[in-house]
């Protein structure tokens, strides 16, 4: 509350207005309702305002939980003064970006703040994954055989080339598989991966277990202690909900260690061909999404793109989309059927098949959504042109049509034909998050109205009162440093007395420190200097992560230390440096790696001389 109260006091002296009356009716109902009055109702509020941006016209039947005057909530009455005409509602000529910006800071701050929903909200979750699952089904079921062709027609003109060269390398077996930190639905973590004694049998024909499970075929008598698994005996995917707003939680598939496994040997043998192609590298992002931004700033300004977002976009890739994508590629096709799984485990659902391709938490559904929407986003452009798509087309579309995941930005004349061929697949246009009418536009974590930033920094975490809550002090560290990034002066020195309260010392450093301190537009402050390096020093907090222990010995070692040697060789970026007798990538190791590996259990706030730089 006095967050709130500290912000919603600096937006108005922003807006030459008045916060008081607002800050008595947030403390009022937080008392009545808790805390979802701030996590659920004021997002809706914030929600409901960008709509009313977009229609150019307040509708007041969007903020049915607050009332009214005239033709606009009561509640920040003296912001949306500014924005919008009271009597009527209608948008103003020129409206105050400042109020527009405070108006959602202060409604959708505490929107997505990680922490866990009721047992009622996470059930409903399930069924709706379960719901999504039967509406996969159902498209599949009534997809019309023309626009199949149409998709088989328009991905192979995109995609060929690429294509082409991961199937030779699948049939020529030269893919490096990978172990990641992340959780296994069989619950194998660190090093204990690298001892695997579960395969499939549909995984045999395309990743052999003597070639992936064994350091070399010297150790061929391994295989006799490997379980090979049958289709219908196979370990299903486990869905888990993890933290995502206070309404909702995210759900994702927590992926068995041989499919984790052999879908990270396929990812980067693909992510490595679309990006060598000059129209896909245009099209698609996969590590960078400044473009998407940058593009969504250019649609607010001028109009000319709309940005979609999609409801459950990665549930409701059908893997007959995929199927559909790689019919002319029998080895990879082969290659990607077989590391998917087929079968999820839903709590208070019990065990489903799959219709859809993957679950977040496959290494692969990112790619192949996105891969899968550039497809029927083209074709509801061929289909407003009347034509087919020519080579020509997909130059001249290039700078105006972008994918990240489910973020789509496409042009506005195009609008409606590709929301129809995205309907017509089975995907749900999120209407709430997707804009084309007005001036305001949003893509990948950025906001923006008539070319005007207006992002919202947003609270993640509650706010710690002790130093041992590590995640709740690195995240409010965090959250006082974008706020200052953003001119929330004011609000920082608030939350600086909080920190200095918490933290033994809290210096001014750079963002690229990993010292817990502030930042400034100033520079950084130093303490005394390095004596060997002569660099600056400043006493402060760090983290310390606990690598767990997970002690590996005899082949699986061989297969780990193999495999660096691997990464090292294909990727340019690792450096190599000699370390315990053979050369190793730190990366992807470090020294005791054979010793402790995985993600961190627990971080620790250490306190000592740090670097500031």
């Amino acid at each position: 509350m006095l967050l709130w109260r500290k912000v919603a006091h600096e937006c108005a002296t922003w807006c030459c207005t008045s916060a008081t009356r607002d800050d008595k009716t947030v403390t009022s109902r937080v008392e009545h309702e808790g805390l979802s009055f701030l996590t659920i109702t004021l997002p809706e509020f914030g929600k409901a305002f960008e709509r009313s941006l977009d229609q150019g016209q307040v509708d007041l039947t969007l903020f049915s939980s607050f009332s009214s005057r005239g033709g606009l909530p009561r509640f920040l009455g003296g912001f949306l003064d500014r924005v919008f005409d009271r009597s009527s509602g209608l948008l103003l000529y020129e409206p105050c970006v400042d109020s527009i910006r405070s108006i959602r800071q202060l409604t959708l701050m505490f929107g997505k703040m990680e922490l866990e929903c009721t047992e009622r909200r996470t059930q409903a979750a399930m069924q709706n994954y379960v719901q999504c699952e039967k509406e996969v089904r159902y498209a599949d079921s009534r997809r019309d055989p023309a626009s199949s062709q149409d998709f088989k027609t328009v991905s192979a003109m995109l995609f060929a080339r690429a294509f082409s060269s991961v199937d030779r390398k699948v049939y020529e077996g030269t893919l490096v598989p990978k172990h990641g930190p992340g959780a296994t639905s069989d619950r194998l973590r660190g090093n204990s991966k690298y001892d695997l004694r579960s395969w499939t049998s549909r995984l045999e024909e395309y990743f052999p277990m003597g070639e992936y499970l064994l350091p070399n075929w010297r150790y061929y008598d391994q295989l006799d202690a490997i379980d090979l698994l049958e289709p219908g005996m196979e370990r299903p995917v486990r869905v888990v909900p993890v933290p995502k707003t206070l309404k909702t939680p995210r759900i994702i598939g927590i992926e068995p260690t041989c499919m984790q496994y052999t879908q990270q040997a396929l990812l980067p043998a693909i992510l490595e061909e679309l990006k060598r192609d000059d129209n896909l590298r245009s099209f698609l992002g996969f590590d960078d999404q400044e473009p998407n931004q940058l593009m969504a700033c250019l649609g607010s300004q001028n109009g000319s793109l709309a940005t979609l977002d999609l409801s459950d976009a990665s549930d409701r890739v059908s893997n007959q989309h995929v199927l559909d994508l790689l019919q002319n590629h029998p080895h990879l096709r082969g290659a990607v059927s077989a590391c998917r799984s087929t079968k999820a485990d839903v709590p208070g659902e019990g065990v489903i098949s799959l219709a859809k391709f993957a679950s977040m938490g496959s290494a692969l559904c990112f790619p192949f959504e996105a891969m899968v929407f550039l497809t029927v986003v083209l074709l509801g452009i061929q289909e407003s042109l009347n034509k087919p798509l020519t080579p020509a087309d997909l130059l001249d579309l290039r700078g105006k049509l972008r994918i990240y995941g489910d973020d789509i930005i496409v042009p506005v004349e195009y609008v409606r034909s590709v929301v129809q061929a995205l309907h017509a697949f089975g995907f749900v246009v999120n209407l709430r998050k997707s804009f084309w009418t007005g001036k305001f536009r949003e893509s990948c974590g950025r906001d923006f109205y008539a070319g005007h930033d207006v992002s919202v920094v947003r609270v993640r975490q509650k706010v710690p009162s002790q130093l041992k809550h590590a995640t709740e002090v690195v995240s409010l560290v965090s959250f006082r440093n974008q706020m200052y990034f953003s001119g929330y002066w004011e609000t920082c020195k608030l939350l600086d007395g909080w920190l200095n309260r918490i933290l033994k010392s809290y210096p001014v450093v750079l963002p690229s420190s990993r010292v817990l301190g502030r930042h400034s537009f100033l520079g950084f402050s130093t303490e005394k200097m390095c004596p060997h390096l002569h660099a600056p020093l400043v006493k402060g907090h760090y983290l310390r992560p606990r690598i767990p222990d997970s002690n590996l010995a005899d082949e699986g070692a061989l297969l780990k230390c193999l495999l660096l040697f691997e990464y090292s060789d294909t990727s340019r970026e690792v450096p190599v440096y000699l370390s315990n007798s053979y050369m190793m990538p730190p990366v992807l190791g470090g020294r005791s790696h054979l010793e402790r590996a995985g993600r961190p259990m627990t971080v620790n706030i250490k306190h000592g001389w740090v670097s500031p730089v």
